[in-house]
């Protein structure tokens, strides 16, 4: 409707001069359904060019407006806007498109099958995932699923960072644990990790368990003084409690990379070699030095330390080479804030490498952090991990509907604050029960009225006339641009921040109407709205990887 009414607008502005494109008509949603269905300001647009009060422009236009029968009314409102208010026709026309397509309603193939590679998550295995990854996994997914809705190729991927320093202090941690040294003794690694589920894999170690990671089995030699069989060890431990959690959290990947692996195929040395080749790189201090200023960044930065071992941006650019060169043309991830500073020396990396690949490849998007509330009191630490909340902590105590709802419902560049108690409660007050609750009331109806959801379609024009039913006709309309814009600007905060309207629309039409009335077109016409009400609400829960309950 909004393209259709650009065109009609376009077609009749161009009968008053040809100093105009198309981009220059804005069509908005108007917040007040007083104010109509639609809304444009291109008569103020206008009015510099034909040297003409906006009014008069916007009459023009209005004459030369073609009669369309899916709007009853426009009128010239204000210092010259022109509002539309959708007719009867458009009403039922919106109904049973959204009745006809039910779980597809929303979606579109603006992606047209062209592939895309998310990554998210992608945390050390050196322990439990904390609830910023929390964070990361629901807004990740949530992108994702936007860009499936929209038709796009999607291939989720979990990077692991299983090398390094971070690594080699794991294992030594697992290590003292396991010749019986205390992380408040004096010879516990200065830097090692204090948590207690560092005791648990000392003790499966020990025990020489057999742990599932990925699709192989490893087990444990629980031998104290093979340190490579500890680190493997350690690793698969955590990959596979990550992954129960992560499960748990319904949230999955296609492809897991292991940094390692990028050691293991020479991809790192070949960047590395590369970017020498190129003239990209200088020696300084025992050093070598990547020219990161050629490419925009405030200062040159170091690739290989004095001591041999590459800094950590190195493999994240063999990393983002690779995805490159498996096809990925859009590539998103989704990290933490602390990521900032990565963005420009991976992207100068990726230039140096002379292989025609964008500027501004891949895409960011960095989410802030995390402050967990209960009783109205900051909580800090797990009582497992020790030194933070982490995620599995949050879906014990809340549920995963509630978890993925409020880690994904603001600006990820915004920080968040997580309310233990308003999640746990079973009240309005709490937005996801509020959204669900409309989804089951809707259910509860149908139910009670024992038909075929079948033949809720609306057969002929009906006047719903209540500003309820204009308003949730309007709402449930608006819900093919929320996605294309939540998509566009990578926010899926603006999904929860629509269901949250969408909600409150339905339980206030349900609160001031009657469905199962004896007029019999009346009743179908009633129930058709809140069907698809329902069917809009359950596709947006979707969206956010979010169940859409029957009965609660």
């Amino acid at each position: 409707m909004k393209e259709h009414l650009t065109d009609l607008l376009f077609n009749a502005v161009r009968q008053l001069t040809d100093e105009i494109n198309k981009s220059q008509i804005i069509i908005e949603r108007p917040k007040l359904i007083e104010h109509g269905d639609f809304s444009t300001n291109i008569a103020l647009v206008l009015s510099k060019t034909l040297k003409k009060q906006p009014r008069d422009i916007a009459q023009l236009i209005l004459d030369y407006l073609p009669e369309a029968s899916h709007f009853n009314k426009i009128e010239i409102a204000g210092a010259g806007f022109l509002n539309f208010f959708l007719s009867a026709l458009s009403h039922q026309t919106i109904i049973n498109k959204v009745i006809k397509e039910k779980d597809g309603y929303g979606g579109s193939q603006n992606g047209k099958s062209q592939k895309i590679q998310i990554e998210f998550v992608s945390a050390n295995p050196t322990g439990p995932l904390h609830v910023g990854h929390g964070r990361g996994a629901a807004i990740g997914d949530s992108i994702a699923r936007l860009f499936e809705f929209s038709g796009w190729e999607v291939t989720r991927e979990f990077y692991y960072n299983d090398a390094g320093a971070q690594i080699d202090n794991l294992m030594r941690s697992v290590k003292a644990h396991c010749l019986n040294i205390k992380p408040d003794h004096k010879d516990f690694p200065e830097d090692g990790y204090r948590g207690n589920y560092i005791a648990d894999i000392a003790k499966e170690y020990l025990a020489k368990t057999s742990i599932k990671c990925a699709d192989n089995k490893i087990k444990a030699s629980g031998d104290i003084n093979d340190e490579e069989s500890i680190r493997i060890f350690s690793i698969a431990y955590l990959r596979n409690e990550q992954d129960q959690d992560l499960e748990a959290f319904q949230t999955n990947f296609d492809i897991y990379t292991l940094e390692s692996d990028l050691y293991k195929n020479n991809k790192v040395n070949f960047v590395v070699d590369t970017l020498i080749k190129e003239g990209h790189t200088y020696e300084k201090d025992g050093a070598l030095w990547l020219k990161t200023t050629n490419f925009g960044d405030d200062k040159d930065r170091v690739m290989k330390k004095s001591d041999g071992d590459f800094t950590y941006f190195v493999p994240d650019i063999a990393y983002h080479l690779d995805k490159w060169t498996r096809g990925f043309i859009k590539v998103i991830n989704e990290q933490g804030a602390d990521h900032h500073s990565t963005i420009s020396r991976v992207r100068a990396g990726l230039q140096g490498l002379n292989k025609n690949i964008p500027k501004d490849w891949p895409e960011y998007v960095l989410h802030q952090m995390i402050t967990v509330m209960k009783d109205g009191v900051e909580v800090k630490i797990s009582k497992r991990a020790g030194s933070y909340v982490t995620l599995k902590d949050l879906i014990d105590e809340v549920g995963c509907d509630a978890t993925r709802y409020f880690l994904a419902a603001r600006r990820a560049d915004s920080q968040l604050i997580f309310d233990i108690d308003l999640a746990k409660s079973r009240n309005n007050d709490n937005p996801v029960y509020y959204i669900q609750y409309a989804h089951a009331r809707v259910e509860g109806v149908l139910n009670q009225w024992e038909g075929d959801r079948n033949t809720l379609y609306i057969n002929a024009p009906h006047p719903f006339e209540t500003q309820a039913e204009k308003k949730l006709i309007k709402r449930i309309s608006e819900f093919p641009e929320v996605v294309v814009q939540a998509t566009n600007e990578l926010a899926p905060h603006q999904i929860t921040n629509f269901l949250k309207d969408c909600a409150a629309d339905l339980h206030s039409y349900y609160n001031d109407s009657k469905f199962l009335v004896d007029d019999e077109l009346t009743k179908k016409a009633r129930l058709a709205l809140i069907y698809a009400t329902q069917c809009v609400i359950k596709n947006g829960l979707a969206l956010l990887g979010i169940t859409a309950p029957k009965k609660m």
